[in-house]
């Protein structure tokens, strides 16, 4: 992996510190592993990140560990700063509906903050 930083990832909040503190050490590594490839690839394959259909900006970051599936929604802020926020472990084949929702509304609130700065 490049070490070379073409993109910048942020936390909004704390959701993701929230999320991520409260992993095992191995789902942290991959988790960290996964964001640094994030930050330094020019082409991210989509196994580890990709748009969700029907959503308005919202990408997920996947990180499998074992059988366990973990899912942090994002979006972009300008092209290359990426805004974590929500995070989960992915129980069902469909996602949520509600983290989505939940996503959608952080990331609204996010602009509507920075709008305000």
């Amino acid at each position: 992996m490049e070490n070379e930083f073409i993109r910048e990832i942020f936390y909004y909040k704390n959701y993701y510190l929230d999320f991520f503190e409260k992993q095992k050490p191995e789902v942290k590594k991959k988790f960290n592993w996964t964001l640094q490839l994030i930050a330094t690839v020019e082409r991210i394959p989509q196994k580890y990140f990709k748009h969700i259909t029907n959503s308005k900006g919202i990408y997920e970051i996947r990180v499998e560990v074992g059988s366990d599936i973990y899912r942090v929604f994002s979006f972009f802020d300008e092209d290359k700063v990426i805004i974590l926020i929500n995070g989960f472990q992915k129980k069902a084949q469909k996602l949520s509906k509600n983290e989505i929702e939940l996503a959608e509304k952080l990331r609204k609130e996010y602009f509507y903050e920075k709008e305000r700065e």
